[in-house]
């Protein structure tokens, strides 16, 4: 059941940023930053957790899951360093994702040759 609830949440989330490229005028960029913003709000207003806790990785590996975990980063800090935690909670909670990104960005930059097709 766990597997089937990761897939149905995954695949929904993945069918609403499919929807919104076909019938919006919204860039792929403008859709990615929207889901870490829908997940950072939905987070604040403690609706991501359920999902999270329903859907699994189907909800913890997408870019709301991204904001989430912004969202959860700097709560915690800020509960921990007051103020400061605002700057130094998210980037602490996401650091590892982050640094996948960066160095697997640039395994792949070195593998392959950029450029255009033609």
């Amino acid at each position: 059941m766990e597997y089937l609830n990761a897939f149905l949440c995954g695949g929904i989330l993945c069918a609403i940023g499919q929807i919104l490229i076909d019938k919006t005028q919204l860039t792929p960029a403008r859709i990615l930053t929207g889901y870490v913003l829908a997940g950072v709000l939905l987070s604040a207003l403690g609706l991501y957790q359920p999902i999270a806790d329903w859907g699994g990785a189907g909800a913890t590996v997408p870019l709301t899951g991204f904001g989430h975990a912004l969202a959860k980063g700097v709560k915690k800090a800020v509960a921990e360093q007051g103020w400061l935690g605002i700057f130094t909670g998210g980037l602490t909670a996401t650091a590892g994702g982050i640094a996948a990104a960066v160095v697997f960005g640039v395994i792949m930059a070195a593998i392959f040759k950029a450029g255009d097709k033609r």
